[in-house]
């Protein structure tokens, strides 16, 4: 098994939602770690949360299964039942088709580190609890619930 160099691996800021919805997740950091180490049927990415960061818009998916592991910090997961703390240890796993959109938020004063696992199913759609929108992993475009394409004047 090749080790990864984690020092090696490009750190991503923020999000590909589109505006105002990128603002909650502006500061968050993704390290695609599964592509690195050449991973085809699941992703995996070390994530980092600043103070006041979404990891997320909160959500679910319709084809694609779900994991987290918190390294560091601490984190508040958020879905239909309430919340819940998540601290250094704890995971949460999100299997597909539930319906039950979540998301963490990082109400600490300390940055949060954790994993984020999921498939990569061609079929998956995304679909947000809160907002009017939805992603397809066929074009990975953002678009309102209705199928309309989201910009600017339409939020």
């Amino acid at each position: 098994m090749p080790k990864i160099d984690l020092a090696a691996v490009p750190k991503i800021k923020g999000s590909g939602y589109p505006p105002p919805f990128d603002a909650p997740c502006a500061d968050r950091t993704r390290q695609r770690l599964g592509d690195a180490g050449g991973l085809g049927d699941f992703g995996v990415n070390l994530m980092r949360l600043p103070p006041g960061g979404w990891s997320s818009q909160r959500h679910w998916h319709s084809h694609e299964d779900e994991f987290v592991h918190v390294l560091e910090g601490e984190l508040v997961l958020i879905e239909d039942e309430g919340e819940t703390t998540l601290r250094a240890g704890d995971c949460a796993a999100f299997p597909k088709g539930t319906g039950n959109g979540h998301h963490m938020i990082n109400r600490s004063d300390k940055v949060a580190v954790y994993l984020e696992v999921g498939s990569r199913v061609y079929e998956d759609l995304t679909t947000c609890s809160d907002i009017d929108m939805m992603s397809a992993n066929a074009d990975g475009r953002f678009v309102h619930k209705d199928g309309s394409p989201i910009d600017s004047t339409n939020v």
